[in-house]
């Protein structure tokens, strides 16, 4: 892992599509995903909103918490459960809310909040994704 985690970072799925003439600079995370540098969350949505694309923010955060003395090691740790919990979405973004150092009965650990993103062409979230073949079959009955 590379890159300092802190508020209002985004991170990204590397095989994210992003609409033509977006560019920002970004570095390597994490296998499979990219910190988003100089730029924030409202910066982003503005570049894209700007090339007729839509950044969309989930309501409803994640967080997690992982114990550890060296607070970068230990955010990551934390980070990577947040992951885990985006496997089973299609969320292509997240944006970190909030990274705390604390301790508890002198035991360090740092605890990260963060919100799921996503960026696609259409303003309907996931139109034009295939649904599986279960909730085609779901759709179809109702």
């Amino acid at each position: 892992m590379t890159g300092e985690i802190k508020t209002d970072t985004i991170l990204m799925r590397e095989d994210t599509t992003l609409p033509e003439g977006v560019q920002f600079e970004s570095e390597p995370y994490s296998k499979g995903w990219r910190s988003v540098k100089n730029l924030d969350a409202s910066a982003l949505d503005r570049r894209i909103t700007k090339a007729g694309w839509t950044f969309f923010y989930m309501a409803g955060e994640f967080k997690v918490s992982a114990f550890g003395s060296d607070r970068e090691k230990t955010t990551g740790r934390a980070v990577r459960r947040i992951f885990a919990h985006l496997k089973s979405e299609k969320f292509n973004c997240l944006q970190i809310i909030q990274v705390a150092a604390k301790r508890f009965l002198g035991i360090p650990y740092v605890t990260v909040s963060a919100n799921a993103r996503h960026i696609q062409e259409s303003v309907f979230l996931f139109k034009g994704t295939r649904l599986p073949e279960g909730d085609r079959a779901k759709l179809a009955a109702a």
